[in-house]
């Protein structure tokens, strides 16, 4: 069928195509508003300080959500099959620009990372690139191989080697958090596909080492779980960032202290704007505020889910339970990191955290999964 069809399809066939989900839509749009909000709060302290300019961060937050909606809507229009087609390019693109940001004078180094590429006034982060190249590249290869992903040898194996690559060039940068995003993002997928459950145990066990292994290799590591485990042990330390951020989600109660009236954003709680951007939320729009966000990103989930499932084809279905699946694996990890369920990650917030690269590279994913919810049978 889909070499009858090609990569784009007729116009005949093109007017017969679903208007984009309703409910994915206002639910990303409602997260973006809330974000540019959001953002404008948390670093209008800061930003003046720094940059004499309490709009500073906001107004540049507000430019990438734009830029990002209007790659969006281009992607949505295309095909997604499209991208099938350009699966191997795209990935190999993203491999280019992981090693390139590790070359000494191409890579810019911040907070102790080599993760970003400065590109004029501003810069990009690969490794976003590569979690979304390398959805399509798994959705293409899963597909294509679905006689083999019972195998151990033949469709198990390729597939982790693949992504243990791509974790192993994020790990140089060091980037944890999205290497772990990566990983459990395609493992999913992985999954979804057929992989026998057997085949997970034993890399679950090999993964546990490895991990433990990771987190013993460097100190920084180490001293996040026994903040973790305990921050009021080094409370003007390592412990400081989850103490602070706790002190901003219980003053929240109920109804929260008012948009603005946050006092964590006074120099208490680094980076108010960006990863814990979550627990300014909670302080100033409280529990019912908090679990608003909640909602909106479980319809997102649900919507997201649906319009995978019912894609007409193994391709579109992976492809779309890898860009929800992604999205829902940083929400919940940050999330849990702001309220203190598990060690600081350093991942964002999808659509309220500020940031470039994540925040278009993540609307560029949405408009594929709208894409593919215009041929999906609802």
């Amino acid at each position: 069928m889909f070499r009858k069809w090609g990569v784009f399809l007729s116009k005949s066939k093109q007017k017969s195509l679903n208007a984009p989900d309703l409910l994915l839509t206002i639910s990303i749009f409602t997260l973006l508003i809330v974000g540019v909000i959001m953002v404008y709060s948390a670093s209008a302290i800061w930003a003046d300080y720094k940059f004499n300019d309490s709009f500073y961060f906001a107004k540049r937050q507000l430019l990438f959500a734009i830029t990002g909606i209007l790659a969006m809507f281009f992607i949505m229009n295309i095909p997604y099959l499209t991208w099938r087609k350009y699966a191997n390019p795209i990935l190999i693109v993203c491999f280019i620009l992981l090693i390139a940001v590790l070359i000494p004078g191409i890579g810019l180094e911040r907070g102790g990372a080599r993760s970003w590429i400065g590109v004029g006034a501003f810069s990009i982060q690969p490794a976003e690139f590569m979690k979304l190249g390398l959805i399509v590249f798994l959705s293409t290869y899963l597909a294509n191989n679905q006689k083999y992903i019972t195998s151990f040898s033949k469709g198990f194996i390729p597939s982790l080697l693949l992504i243990f690559v791509a974790f192993g060039l994020i790990m140089l940068q060091p980037d944890l958090g999205t290497g772990v995003v990566l990983v459990l993002t395609c493992l999913v997928m992985i999954f979804v596909a057929g992989a026998r459950i057997s085949h997970f145990i034993g890399l679950g066990i090999i993964g546990l080492v490895g991990f433990l292994g990771l987190i013993i290799s460097a100190p920084y590591r180490i001293n996040r779980i026994t903040a973790f485990l305990n921050p009021w042990e080094d409370p003007l330390g390592n412990g400081f960032q989850i103490i602070q951020s706790l002190y901003a989600i219980g003053p929240g109660g109920l109804m929260g202290m008012g948009l603005g009236q946050s006092l964590q954003k006074f120099f208490y709680l680094p980076e108010p704007h960006n990863d814990f951007i979550f627990a300014i939320l909670a302080e100033e729009l409280g529990f019912i505020g908090g679990t608003f966000i909640l909602l909106v990103f479980l319809l997102l989930l649900w919507r997201g889910i649906r319009v995978s499932l019912a894609a007409p084809d193994t391709f579109g279905s992976l492809l779309g339970l890898g860009i929800i699946g992604m999205i829902s694996l940083q929400v919940m990890i940050n999330i849990s990191v702001v309220i203190g369920l598990i060690p600081v990650t350093g991942i964002t917030l999808p659509f309220l955290s500020y940031g470039g690269s994540s925040l278009t590279l993540t609307l560029c994913s949405i408009g594929i999964l709208l894409n593919i919810s215009r041929y999906a049978k609802l």
